[in-house]
This record gives C-alpha cells, structure tokens and sequence, in this order.
C-alpha cells in the first residue's frame, strides 16, 4: 500500500509539499474608463467593479498600487461611438488619456490595454462592418492605429482581442515601423465565443447591436482549432498568448503549456466572476476559498498570468495567510 496520506498530515507538510503557488505578482487586474468627471459608476452584474473617470481613476489606482499585483488591463468607453470605432485610435481618447494618467502618476505599475473597436463601434462588433458582415482585413490598418496611438501614450503591453486574422502581425508591423519595438503583444489567440462574457458587456457598453460574434470568436468545442490559433498567432509576432476564457478551457490551457514555450495568459472571466459572487451573496459557497482554488487551477494548468476581477481580493488573502489553499 501506498500511504499518501503521510505527505497530509498537517499544514506544515502540506505546504512543503505543495507543488503550485499564488502570488501578487502572478495577477492584472481590469480596469474599465468612462469619459466624463466624478464618475465611479458600479456595474451591477459584476459587485465589486466600477467604471471610473480618469479624476476618479487614482481611488482604484491607489488600491493596485498598495496590493502588489503585476499591473493593469484597461477598457475605454467613449461618450460617442461611431461606425468605424474612432474614438479608438483617436490620440486623445479616453484609453489613450487614461494610459498617460497611470503612466504619470503610477510609473511602476504595468499598464496593459486591450485593442478591439467593440467598445467604440456604434453597431458593437471587433471590426469594420459592411452590409451586415465584419470585414477582417479592412479592420486590421484600425487595429494598428489603435496599437500605436497607445503606445505613444505610454502604453507597456498591447493586448489585441479582437480575433481578426493576421492582426498580431499587422499590430506588429506597425509598432515596430513607429518605433516602438520594445513594447510587447499580448494575443487574445485561443478566444473562445463564450456565454461567460455577459457581463463584461454590461461594464465596457460593449454588446453587438446585432447578431453574434461566432464568425470571429471560437467555436467553444473546438480545442485543436484553438492550438491552430496560438500556434499562428506566435509566428506573427505574439509575445505572450492567452486562453479565454479561463475555468471552462482548462484543458486547453493544460494542453497549450505542454506544446507553447512563450509565456501564456489566461482571462479569469467576468461571467465566472460574477458566478462566485453571486453564490457567496446568498451564502452558497466560501468566496475566498473557491476563488483561491479557481486561480490556483488556472496557474497549475500553466497560466504565467492571471487576469481576473479577484486580483485585489486575491492579493488581500495572500497577505493575511501564506496558506493558497485548505
């Protein structure tokens, strides 16, 4: 008989044998901005998260600063929208104003930024719209644009989401022709078209006026597919490559870090956030213990980072125990 149970005994054992850990810096934590002033306006699918005005923007910069996390991922929402999603690449847009606010007032703090027009289309979709379909590769010289207007801004990561073919290397291509070779990508490349979004699109005004985003996004029951993705996504230039959403493609994830050798994200989802919440409102579930164990399985799995609306909570509970789990 193999006596596992040794190694179990007590925490003092557990810990020694523990074969992954959490830690501050494993997280980003997404941060959405809204034009205006004295705006802290709470989204009501997601408690706990709010869309902040850049005056406003120091409350939450404040809290990331104080917990140790990695960084930020932000979202911008214009007050106007159009067709082509202007405001997008536009240099003084909201995104881009709030990247420079944080790049001012936080230097230390790493400032992603995710490029996609869904936020500033007026009809809602990733891309360039045309009698009813989204056109890929007229989407691509926006996308760049977007990509470079942040940069300038000072932005330290530019993470596309939109699931445009070719746009790492269109995105890459023009970062390096404007100078900015050092500023690295992070491809939403194994993006699945997924229920768990709902309520992000709440947060970032960010719902498709019409139809889905299925001719773009994954088909959620496709893992190989999904390789295909990061595997192209590299070859274009991809610096680090992520899995979205998190809990429910596990197994891509899992599969993805035997295969991949650059560094892999993974988007810890707003419709699985919301879940844990709504759970530990009414008592169902112990909140810290079930998101420790939800992050924990995303870094087993091979997640290098962790995107997720838990970061600061997560950073909280670190700090109060060196135990990542019972």
């Amino acid at each position: 008989m193999q006596r596992f149970r040794r190694l179990r005994k007590n925490e003092t054992i557990r810990s020694m044998m523990r074969e992954t850990r959490l830690h501050p810096a494993d997280f980003i934590y997404p941060i959405f901005v809204i034009e205006g002033e004295n705006i802290k306006n709470p989204v009501a699918s997601m408690p706990g998260v709010y869309q902040y005005s850049i005056d406003r923007l120091g409350e939450i910069m404040e809290e990331v600063k104080a917990s140790g996390i990695s960084g930020v991922l932000l979202f911008g929402i214009p007050a106007c929208k159009d067709e082509m999603g202007s405001q997008a690449y536009a240099r003084d847009g909201i995104t881009q104003r709030a990247v420079a606010y944080i790049k001012k007032n936080y230097p230390d703090i790493y400032c992603i930024v995710d490029v996609c027009l869904c936020e500033y289309t007026s009809h809602g979709h990733c891309g360039v719209v045309k009698d009813g379909k989204i056109l890929n590769d007229e989407t691509l010289p926006l996308l760049s644009a977007m990509s470079v207007t942040l940069a300038e801004a000072g932005a330290d990561m530019i993470a596309p989401s939109d699931m445009m073919d070719g746009r790492v290397a269109a995105i890459r291509e023009a970062l390096d022709e404007n100078g900015f070779t050092d500023i690295p990508i992070m491809a939403y490349s194994a993006k699945f078209a997924s229920a768990y979004y709902g309520p992000f699109r709440d947060a970032a005004h960010s719902a498709p006026g019409f139809g889905d985003r299925k001719s773009y996004q994954m088909d959620f029951a496709n893992g190989q597919e999904a390789l295909r993705e990061i595997y192209s996504d590299i070859q274009e230039g991809a610096d680090v490559v992520m899995v979205k959403p998190g809990l429910a493609y596990l197994d891509v994830l899992k599969e993805a870090a035997m295969t991949v050798s650059l560094p892999l994200a993974v988007y810890n989802v707003s419709g699985e956030y919301s879940i844990v919440k709504a759970a530990a409102a009414n008592g169902w579930i112990d909140e810290r213990r079930i998101v420790t164990e939800n992050l924990t399985a995303m870094k087993r799995a091979g997640a290098k980072i962790i995107i997720t609306y838990h970061a600061l909570d997560m950073a909280k509970w670190l700090a109060e125990s060196n135990t990542p789990g019972e």
